[in-house]
């Protein structure tokens, strides 16, 4: 890969990070005690009366429920991104990490942050691990 074309790659994988970070901030606050973690805020309502409160509290579950799974994807592309601008001072940017083979710019240009050539993504089975992200875990709401 050419210098130009790392140096774009480079910032569309910044510009990607701050999106991220600045939308985990609208929800969730940096955890202090470990790196590159973030924890979803519980939503916080005006406590109103009786059975409003019962309603405010219900909202306030189902909105952190809500939150949760959102988080989570979140940190995972942040760090798969952080992982790619790692890779790209090291020199190892756009390399498979299964078979050490080039990852096409086509596929980088869908999918900046991906860690494995399309090949190494077929042959493990899942499209997620393609890209290297994870997805999101299910998560199950109870409703009346």
């Amino acid at each position: 890969m050419n210098k130009k074309s790392l140096q774009e790659f480079k910032q569309i994988l910044e510009d990607k990070k701050k999106s991220i970070i600045k939308e985990l901030k609208s929800f969730a606050k940096k955890d202090s005690k470990l790196k590159n973690d973030w924890d979803a805020q519980f939503p916080k309502y005006n406590g109103g009366s009786g059975g409003q409160i019962l309603e405010d509290a219900a909202d306030q579950v189902e909105e952190y429920s809500t939150r949760l799974p959102i988080e989570y994807s979140l940190e995972l592309r942040l760090k798969n991104i952080n992982l790619a601008l790692e890779k790209v001072k090291n020199g190892k940017y756009g390399v498979c990490e299964k078979c050490g083979k080039k990852i096409s710019i086509e596929r980088l240009k869908v999918c900046p942050e991906a860690r494995f050539c399309i090949n190494c993504g077929k042959n493990q089975g899942s499209a997620s691990l393609s890209s290297g992200r994870t997805p999101a875990p299910e998560r199950s709401t109870v409703r009346d």
